[in-house]
């Protein structure tokens, strides 16, 4: 795939999936700015831009920004967790995930759309998860962003496909990165591995090659879809 001249903006860059596309679409020629909410620039991030969404300061900064640099490829990453069961979830750790994983996107797809728009060419993808196609107990949060998140692609891919813009979503499985090692354990792993028909989790690299080819100029035809890429996990 060919991103030479092609502009990406990319929240949460700095682990899992999101290094894994900054570091395919560097090797693609891509000029990317990648986002994170560590204060120091990482050593492997050429450009960087530093934003907590969870702070809304910080989400009106960068859609100010990106209002500004008006890139050609938006992809929203970023996202936080916190599964509690339902009656004992906490209302402000409700509001911060839906600030993180749905305001933020909304925000900076507002900011990115009228320099896509001009050009008449743009690309969206924003990260969502099995849980924004399914769902199950304890994940109401989290699931109610993704859910979302899923609702607002649609949306403006159906308001912007004939200015030339693209967007969907993406929704992976459980992928083999350093957090879902933490949280899961090896028996946690070795119990989810058995629902999966594939028999396995989901490498990092084979995430971003299909964010990164529903964000470049081979999509010609794909708009507001919400892929699942899990390994047959949610068609089981």
């Amino acid at each position: 795939m060919e991103f030479k001249g092609k502009v990406v903006f990319l929240t949460g860059a700095t682990r899992g999936i999101g290094q894994a596309i900054y570091a395919t679409l560097i090797s693609a020629g891509a000029t990317v700015i990648g986002s994170g909410t560590a204060t120091i620039k990482p050593k492997e991030i050429n450009e960087y831009y530093r934003a907590d969404f969870s702070a809304l300061e910080d989400i009106y900064e960068c859609a100010n920004y990106l209002r500004a640099l008006q890139p050609d490829i938006l992809i929203n990453n970023a996202g936080i967790n916190k599964n509690a069961p339902f009656v004992d979830i906490d209302p402000e750790d409700f509001l911060r995930i839906q600030q993180v994983n749905l305001f933020a996107p909304f925000c900076l797809s507002q900011a990115v759309i009228p320099g896509m728009k001009s050009k008449g060419w743009g690309r969206i993808v924003n990260v969502s998860s099995i849980w924004g196609k399914i769902s199950k107990e304890c994940r109401a949060t989290y699931s109610a962003s993704k859910f979302a998140l899923d609702g607002i692609t649609l949306a403006l891919a159906l308001e912007h496909a004939a200015d030339g813009i693209l967007a969907n979503c993406v929704a992976p499985g459980f992928t083999d990165t350093e957090l879902t090692r933490e949280m899961l354990g090896e028996a946690g792993i070795a119990q989810l591995l058995a629902k999966v028909p594939i028999g396995r989790m989901a490498r990092p690299e084979e995430i971003a090659k299909l964010i990164i080819w529903l964000a470049s100029p081979e999509n010609t035809y794909i708009t507001g879809q919400n892929i699942a890429i899990d390994g047959g996990f949610s068609r089981g």
